[in-house]
């Protein structure tokens, strides 16, 4: 094909990936059409890819080299890494996506320093805004991996001297990209901004407790879309810009729903330092209160005589790999003709759309499956409520409790069902921090254990009625 074909069908191949983008991104909205979505999405960047490699006429053997390397790891994450670990790889992808295009604004602007060339304003803005956001996204998603892994305090640090420094390095990593974009080439000055962007995206996520991780994540993710864009602009690069438009503005809107799910505001959930609470001091008020225990039989008689029953999932059920486990004992207790839904509240788990993800893989039917508002006015007439690893979205403090540091989230009220039984390991805490009322109410149960063991327990016992 001749340089006038290129020219022609190159800018039409990057319309074709932006639409194959936006039709994927729709069909991700629904189970039954999301692996459709994804293939439709990744058609598109495959597109976009040769395009840009025909567009630039680069030598191919180091790009070969890292689509080897890169395809490799990508295959050995997607088979090994556990479920229960997904939010920790979607972090790391926000945080690799910052760096890549972190880099490629660092890239462009080296390239100019070594040639010479006078910085345009709008290249200059391009490429400090690819630099900062990406830095930015990059160390921010590195401890954002580190709260969710462990080896980083998942505590809310409430700290003004956190919340100063901040504010300093944020000034100041403004000021420095204002002047380097608009007056002034200085290297040295280019990597203080670098280094302010780094520190900037510690000190952003560094105070944010763990129960605050699903609305950290989407930002994250919004934020590793911007850079992206800011590369397409650095690289005048038409896909990059659409593509990385869309998953900012995504991730926007997906922070905006995590937000309304806890009944806070993105400021409230950035700077209240929610989960502070020590445990010692949460429990403190217990006083003589009993939590009533129960066994896998007696579950299993209070769960095979009932007509309506209700599946609560949390990060309990994703720690115990308990998704096929709960399926099965959902799957016998339908084939007794009792109805069973799954209720599954948007900040459960540690990412969104995390107990979504797990309950698909194991093929529970899409239209089992329904929000905390769907099922709290018709709480009272539900037989069976029962809570697999959850603590703060059945916590009625939220409702009860407007000082709590929980008050006034949108909670799924399994309290108000006829019995309610709660699959935990023990009466610890949640991410925030509080106790839970609901383990000494009279109509709870609590079935201490593994979650995988536990309802397998519960199964084998209903095979026996």
């Amino acid at each position: 094909m001749g340089a006038t074909g290129l020219t022609t069908m190159i800018p039409l191949a990057y319309l074709v990936s932006a639409v194959l983008f936006i039709l994927g991104i729709k069909r991700l909205s629904h189970p039954e059409t999301a692996a459709g979505g994804n293939r439709l999405a990744g058609i598109g960047m495959l597109l976009a890819v040769i395009a840009t490699l025909l567009e630039r006429d680069l030598g191919y053997t180091w790009i070969i080299v890292g689509l080897a390397i890169g395809g490799l790891i990508g295959a050995v994450m997607a088979r090994t890494v556990k479920m229960t670990s997904m939010p920790e790889m979607v972090a790391v992808f926000n945080g690799f996506g910052g760096a890549a295009s972190g880099l490629v604004a660092v890239g462009e602007y080296l390239r100019v320093l070594n040639a010479a060339e006078t910085l345009a304003v709008d290249s200059g803005v391009s490429i400090m805004a690819g630099t900062l956001i990406g830095a930015v996204t990059f160390s921010g998603s590195m401890i954002a991996f580190g709260k969710l892994q462990g080896f980083v305090t998942g505590n809310a640090i409430s700290n003004p001297f956190v919340r100063f420094s901040a504010g300093f390095f944020l000034a100041v990593a403004l000021v420095v990209a204002v002047y380097l974009a608009g007056f002034e080439s200085n290297l040295l000055f280019y990597w203080g901004l670098v280094a302010a962007a780094l520190i900037l995206g510690v000190l952003f996520v560094i105070p944010i407790g763990g129960a605050d991780m699903p609305v950290v994540v989407a930002l994250l993710n919004s934020y590793s879309g911007l850079a992206a864009a800011a590369a397409g602009f650095v690289l005048e690069n038409n896909a990059l810009i659409i593509s990385g438009a869309l998953v900012g503005a995504s991730g926007l809107i997906l922070t905006g729903i995590m937000c309304r799910a806890m009944n806070r505001s993105l400021r409230n959930v950035l700077f209240s330092a929610f989960g502070t609470g020590t445990a010692s001091a949460a429990r403190a008020a217990d006083g003589d209160r009993v939590a009533t225990p129960i066994d896998a039989e007696d579950s299993a008689m209070v769960l095979g005589y009932a007509s309506q029953v209700i599946f609560v999932p949390g990060y309990g059920l994703a720690v115990a790999q308990a998704q096929h486990r709960i399926r099965e004992l959902a799957d016998m207790l339908t084939a007794r003709g009792v109805s069973v839904r799954y209720c599954v509240h948007p900040v459960a788990g540690r990412m969104p759309g995390h107990m979504n993800v797990l309950l698909a893989e194991a093929n529970v039917p899409y239209e089992q499956l329904c929000e905390p508002e769907d099922v709290n006015s018709d709480m009272e007439n539900i037989d069976v409520a029962v809570v697999v690893g959850a603590n703060d979205v059945v916590n009625p403090l939220a409702r009860d409790d407007p000082s709590s540091p929980i008050g006034g989230m949108p909670i799924i009220e399994t309290d108000r069902a006829k019995t309610c039984i709660v699959i935990k390991r023990s009466l610890s805490v949640g991410y925030a921090g509080i106790d839970n009322p609901l383990f000494y109410l009279p109509n709870n149960r609590m079935f201490f254990g593994d979650a995988s063991d536990a309802l397998a327990r519960i199964a084998e016992e209903v095979k026996q009625l």
